[in-house]
């Protein structure tokens, strides 16, 4: 009874209480809002909290900015980036610099000779692009020094790519746990390499194409005469008329392979070839979005194959329409190309 009681009085307390607050508020008059003319401004700084005084806030600052890591766990900072980030990118810009030299060569070899229509008359142009090219200075930083840092950079990342699924698949310990993987598993997940995609597989053909084409019209003239200064189209023309089987396997070796690579390349730099190909990679379960995601896939694939294709066909016009059919060169300079397809095993 008794606590019955004190609830009751304490309920008739708050309704009396609510009431003679609702009361004040009703009797309350309304004022207008002081305009802000009339209130004076005062700029003052407001003290710090009790909880972190001010040299706290100088502190965690300063280990913010020492601590990177922090910020670029979520992205905030574009600090922590691990290996393959600057090397994919020195791959990159390096193709760059390459491409400033593909576009001379090309115009001195394929586009002249089609429009000069004979090897003599486009020897000059050569001549004069090389004084571009191949000078002290620019011959290294144009030709030599991209090419090697393009090759090492991919090298190097897929060398730590394969690390990294080492340890992702087998842990730190992975050179003493590769037989605890499932036999049904690939050769390739259990090795750890990654995939060998198609602009990979034709960087490596061409670089060895590549490497034989400038020894053959730079470095070996270099070792043999002392400078490749009679080294040109006409030299080209005398490999095809004397050595015709490797000249022709090579030289086609070296245009599928060299256009169908830079294009590719160009075409995943620009962010086009992450979405080519003739099939999807997942399904959505909606049959309209996977029908015209195949559409563009393809016509992505059609597109990037179509600007190779017309590359090759650019680089043979002039290269084999024209320097191929060139003919051999006859008196002391075939001579001399004579002596120098000697020193290379395998053509006698």
């Amino acid at each position: 009874m008794e606590y019955h009681t004190l609830r009751s009085r304490a309920s008739q307390d708050t309704l009396v209480s609510n009431a003679s607050t609702s009361l004040s508020l009703l009797e309350l008059d309304p004022t207008p809002m002081d305009s802000p003319a009339s209130v004076p401004y005062t700029d003052k700084d407001l003290p710090p909290l009790p909880e972190q005084p001010e040299e706290s806030l100088s502190d965690s600052t300063h280990s913010l900015r020492s601590n990177p890591t922090t910020t670029s766990s979520v992205g905030l900072s574009g600090a922590g980036h691990g290996p393959i980030f600057y090397l994919t990118r020195i791959q990159r810009y390096s193709s760059y610099t390459f491409s400033l030299f593909t576009t001379l060569h090309l115009a001195t070899t394929s586009v002249i000779p089609v429009l000069a229509r004979s090897v003599p008359a486009s020897e000059s142009y050569l001549l004069l692009a090389r004084e571009i090219y191949q000078t002290p200075l620019s011959e290294p930083l144009l030709v030599a020094l991209p090419v090697v840092v393009h090759i090492g950079a991919g090298i190097a990342t897929r060398l730590i790519r394969r690390s990294q699924n080492l340890k992702r698949y087998y842990g730190d310990d992975h050179h003493h746990r590769k037989g605890s993987v499932p036999a049904k598993q690939t050769p390739t997940l259990r090795s750890g390499w990654p995939t060998f995609s198609y602009i990979a597989a034709s960087g490596y053909g061409f670089t060895a194409i590549f490497a034989a084409h400038a020894f053959m019209n730079r470095g070996l003239p270099l070792l043999v005469e002392g400078d490749s200064a009679n080294i040109g189209l006409a030299f080209v023309a005398h490999g095809f008329a004397k050595h015709p089987v490797i000249s022709w396997t090579s030289f086609v070796s070296l245009i599928g392979l060299g256009v169908g690579h830079m294009v590719w390349g160009w075409a995943k730099w620009v962010g086009a070839a992450q979405g080519a190909g003739w099939q999807l990679e997942r399904h959505t379960g909606n049959a309209t979005v996977d029908k015209q995601t195949k559409k563009k896939r393809r016509r992505r694939l059609l597109v990037i194959n179509g600007v190779a294709a017309i590359g090759c066909v650019m680089w043979a016009a002039g290269g084999l329409g024209i320097v191929a059919r060139g003919g051999e060169t006859l008196g002391w300079v075939g001579k001399l190309y004579d002596g120098l397809y000697e020193k290379v095993p395998g053509l006698f």
